[in-house]
């Protein structure tokens, strides 16, 4: 197959595949369930996994995707991602979707106030549970009897699973679908990025905080986005700084001795989003399934979480206005 048709398969080449440049692609354990592993298990254009162009008819109702990610667990990526629909949502005209992808530690239900609701099947495919009348949502989490169960599978299982939230969920037409990641560059993230490669991401959230410990292993997911050439719409720096409430003095509760993400950003050439703040109500918030832009509106953490929520906007409608120029 010549590189000029590659794109057009919704695969990458085997070359370019990030997981690995062996003699053996395709034919170890380590590629099974991946999507194109048809294409390189054969060596030649026996064709990617069908549900590639099923997800691209369905994804081309909606606008904006975007992943959140961090190669580093704990740094407040569903946290993140929770507040980040929220905020889209609070503009009734826009339809807003979160996708967890996080198969093993689902939390977005809990943070969503959606603990103990079922995904319920429809003529459409599966109806994701809604949180107002324009945001939706779906998580493995809806599908276990519990929320203590749990989800012990392989890479093939999980790969399945993201396959059927792309493709059997009734999303209808969205403006923004937010996906929620787990931590690292792996599975989850091989799958989603091959599934919606031929539906176009508009991009990802890169989330870190200050210390170098965190920092290090963000430069490994942004070599990741790299490699698999995933637009990095941008840098959030999350528990940057401790500002207390009563003298008003600011504490660097996890110090960026390697200068934070703006360093690292400056170092990189890429977009630094924003800061946000600790703020207990944070973390107060999300147990309660609460939003914490609309709890404590006026608080620095929710200015912060504003700001970053709007350029993310600006990136989606420009990244917009370019596909219309070259369509």
């Amino acid at each position: 197959m010549s590189d000029a048709q590659t794109p057009n398969t919704g695969v990458m080449r085997i070359v370019d595949c990030p997981g690995t440049n062996s003699s053996e692609a395709g034919k170890s354990s380590a590629c099974q369930g991946c999507p194109s592993q048809i294409f390189c298990a054969s060596g030649a254009a026996a064709g990617p996994d069908p549900a590639i162009q099923e997800i691209k008819e369905k994804m081309k109702m909606v606008k904006h995707k975007i992943l959140v990610l961090s190669g580093k667990g704990g740094v407040g990526k569903s946290t993140f991602s929770a507040h980040l629909v929220h905020g889209l949502a609070e503009d009734e005209t826009k339809q807003v979707a979160l996708l967890d992808i996080d198969i093993c530690g689902p939390s977005i239900p809990k943070m969503m106030g959606l603990e103990g609701e079922q995904v319920h099947q429809s003529g459409s495919g599966w109806s994701p549970v809604y949180v107002d009348d324009n945001l939706a949502v779906m998580s493995i989490g809806f599908l276990l009897n519990s929320p203590d169960d749990a989800v012990i599978w392989r890479g093939p299982k999980k790969n399945g699973m993201i396959k059927q939230f792309l493709r059997d969920v009734d999303w209808g037409e969205l403006d923004y679908l937010i996906i929620d990641t787990p931590p690292g560059t792996s599975d989850e993230h091989l799958s989603i990025v091959q599934y919606l490669r031929a539906a176009q991401i508009d991009g990802a959230v890169v989330i870190t905080t200050p210390q170098e410990v965190s920092l290090q292993d963000v430069r490994k997911e942004i070599n990741f986005c790299h490699k698999v050439k995933l637009p990095i719409i941008g840098v959030v720096e999350n528990m940057s700084g401790f500002i207390c409430p009563k003298c008003k003095t600011e504490s660097q509760i996890f110090p960026p001795t390697t200068g934070g993400a703006e360093k690292m950003c400056q170092d990189l050439n890429i977009t630094l989003l924003g800061k946000v703040p600790l703020d207990p109500q944070i973390g107060k918030s999300c147990d309660k399934g609460k939003s914490f832009l609309s709890e404590v509106p006026d608080s620095l953490a929710a200015t912060s979480y504003r700001k970053i929520i709007q350029r993310i906007q600006e990136y989606c409608d420009m990244h917009l206005y370019h596909e219309g120029i070259n369509a």
